[in-house]
């Protein structure tokens, strides 16, 4: 399919620009990872506790990916009412909420502030930035607004680097690589592009239609994998199914393997830096697991954050294609917004 043909697919269905947004993600996270941020140096804490929902909780499982790789504290996603039973105040919260309403993180933000803890909220404004505002011993940081939250991807999770490196809880990288990385995710954004860019993202959307989607990743490289399969739920109204090896070679891959050929497709994702054994699963999967309709995604980058950056860009424009294919709007959410209505009213 053209460029032209594509152009005219977003013309028709995308109501409120999500291919504008994702053309600005990278501006989004130079911007957001650039900021000086006032917080002084503080390593004194046991160890993280990320809050946050849907688009917004995103960015804690890639934080929780880097501090598993090259961290020296936990951290650790929550996404539910209130807080794990074991959280103390020697834990640092972490809350984001694009809107600054989601009632969940609210919830956990209220408790931890009962308790004596400390709170760095991120949101648009709402009630997050209120609550924060009037404590002294907590901050809140504010990103632009209005956008979808899943679109807001680069002011999120590029605050949320912005604080863990200002805080000295993740180590930044030089100015220079940072200012590497970004030219190499630009060149990334103008290939991945739905209009004017190599035909990738199109030609893996094409082969997606009407299939059900198995993504698999190596766990360095998951939390780009269960964002990617968000991805397609919200933008593409389809369904995906994220697992991680070498988890999934002790009980998925026999599904997998059994599944009918030309009903599924396989997106892998791969990157330079994996444990030998599992990209030797990773080939025996592609050399025996029989599907017309795989592929695999190499995550390019000098760095970790880099490659899950790459993971996340090329997988929105794969899940903005396939709505546009399917005729859906990706930028629409009824069911959510009509679940909030009603939630609303109770």
């Amino acid at each position: 399919m053209s460029s032209e043909d594509m152009q005219g697919l977003l013309e028709k269905y995308d109501s409120r620009d999500m291919a504008g947004y994702t053309r600005r993600f990278i501006d989004d996270f130079e911007n957001a990872v650039s900021s000086d941020l006032e917080i002084p140096k503080d390593v004194d804490w046991t160890g993280v506790v990320c809050l946050g929902m849907g688009g917004s909780g995103a960015g804690g499982m890639y934080l929780s990916t880097l501090a598993d790789h090259s961290g020296g504290i936990p951290f650790v996603v929550w996404r539910d009412y209130g807080l794990p039973s074991w959280w103390g105040p020697d834990w640092l919260i972490i809350a984001t909420s694009y809107s600054g309403n989601t009632e969940e993180t609210l919830d956990g933000v209220n408790e931890a502030l009962e308790s004596g803890g400390t709170v760095i909220g991120i949101s648009s404004g709402g009630e997050l930035e209120k609550i924060l505002s009037d404590n002294d011993e907590c901050l809140h940081l504010i990103v632009p607004g209005g956008q979808m939250p899943r679109s807001a991807f680069g002011h999120l999770f590029g605050t949320q680097l912005a604080i863990c490196w200002a805080l000295g809880i993740l180590e930044k990288p030089s100015a220079e690589d940072i200012s590497s990385m970004i030219i190499r995710l630009r060149s990334v954004s103008v290939d991945s592009d739905v209009c004017g860019g190599n035909g990738l993202v199109v030609n893996v959307a094409q082969s997606m239609l009407g299939k059900q989607v198995g993504i698999i990743t190596p766990t360095i490289l998951s939390s780009a994998g269960h964002r990617f399969a968000n991805q397609l739920n919200e933008n593409s109204d389809t369904f995906a199914r994220p697992t991680e090896l070498p988890e999934m070679n002790h009980n998925e891959i026999v599904a997998w393997a059994s599944a009918e050929s030309d009903q599924h497709s396989l997106i892998y994702f791969s990157c330079d830096e994996l444990h030998p054994r599992v990209r030797s699963r990773m080939n025996w999967m592609l050399e025996e697991i029989e599907n017309d309709n795989s592929w695999i995604i190499d995550c390019e980058g000098e760095s970790l954050v880099e490659r899950l950056l790459y993971a996340s860009h090329i997988s929105d424009w794969i899940s903005i294609a396939l709505a546009l294919l399917q005729g859906v709007d990706p930028s629409e959410m009824e069911s959510i917004d009509s679940l909030k209505s009603y939630l609303s009213k109770i």
